[in-house]
């Protein structure tokens, strides 16, 4: 059965004590999808994901994960998810290829264990017990336990930290092939990039709550205007220039003979201002289109100061 939504989250509250780590937080995610939460130091984002593992209880709110209750209806739900924690999650005696068989012998249809120690990397280090492992190896064997059940939804916490850019790569391509075959994820990141490249939708986390949720592409765009900057011989006519240009583009000379146009910047303008200014004998160099990063709204909304 396919869901809309996969995860849907009303109105969560979670409390430490006296202190609100969750407040009043609304989540969705669709299904056959990779959603990306990202947040702070302290927003709020792992405990949002671990209510939706089931591994916390709501104070407040109302928590659907495929359609289930992730407390009340564990029994039904974990064998259909998979789960990579940040941390812990695997015997620290166990050997890595005992471990991952033991999870593989949990589901009823698991992967190919070998096939996916091949693919992870894993293969040099299946006798190694998991506190000998180097950080990157136990990241890809907490990997390898989430996704050998076949899971239907998949929660990744972090999951290239500590990875070399080759691992991380891999890591990449696995969850997009897993989104190929249907598969929805749910994954929390603190590299932009990584968020950028993966993600379908996004869904920024402070204090508690989500402040914003969209594509990647929508969040970029939204509220910003692209600029196109260039150069050429000081004192054009930005006048004439503008009367070329569509509505809402604006126009500044920065500097003699540096050149700046903002507003809906699309393969047109960019057409429009190289073909005016070749009729008005200007040689246009260094264009360049900048656009407003994942970063860059990831800091409008969250501040620049550090966290703890």
């Amino acid at each position: 059965m396919r869901y809309e939504s996969v995860v849907q989250v009303r109105g969560l509250v979670k409390r430490y004590g006296s202190k609100t780590a969750v407040d009043g937080l609304d989540l969705d995610v669709r299904a056959g999808t990779v959603t990306a939460v990202l947040g702070p130091n302290g927003a709020g984002k792992t405990t949002t994901v671990e209510t939706c593992e089931g591994y916390r209880r709501p104070d407040a709110g109302s928590v659907r994960v495929l359609g289930l209750d992730p407390v009340a209806d564990a029994a039904r739900l974990r064998p259909r998810i998979g789960v990579m924690l940040q941390s812990g999650g695997v015997y620290s005696g166990a050997r890595a290829g005992e471990m991952l068989r033991h999870m593989a012998k949990l589901y009823a249809h698991p992967l190919d264990v070998d096939a996916l120690v091949e693919r992870l990397g894993l293969g040099s280090c299946g006798r190694t017990g998991y506190r000998r492992l180097s950080g990157g190896q136990q990241q890809r064997l907490s990997l390898a336990m989430a996704v050998v059940g076949r899971p239907e939804l998949l929660f990744l916490d972090e999951p290239t930290a500590g990875l070399d850019p080759q691992a991380r790569r891999a890591t990449w391509e696995l969850i997009r092939e897993l989104r190929a075959d249907g598969v929805s994820t749910v994954l929390t990141t603190h590299f932009m990039d990584e968020a950028e490249q993966l993600a379908d939708e996004v869904a920024i986390i402070d204090g508690g709550r989500v402040a914003v949720q969209g594509t990647p592409e929508e969040l970029c765009r939204g509220g910003a205007e692209n600029t196109l900057r260039f150069t050429g011989r000081p004192g054009l006519d930005l006048g004439a220039l503008l009367k070329a240009l569509p509505d809402g583009t604006a126009a500044a000379e920065l500097t003699p003979g540096s050149y700046r146009i903002t507003g809906t910047v699309d393969p047109e303008l960019l057409v429009t201002v190289t073909s005016w200014c070749a009729q008005h004998g200007v040689l246009a160099e260094g264009i360049a289109v900048e656009r407003r990063t994942l970063e860059d709204v990831f800091l409008e909304l969250t501040g620049k100061e550090l966290r703890r």
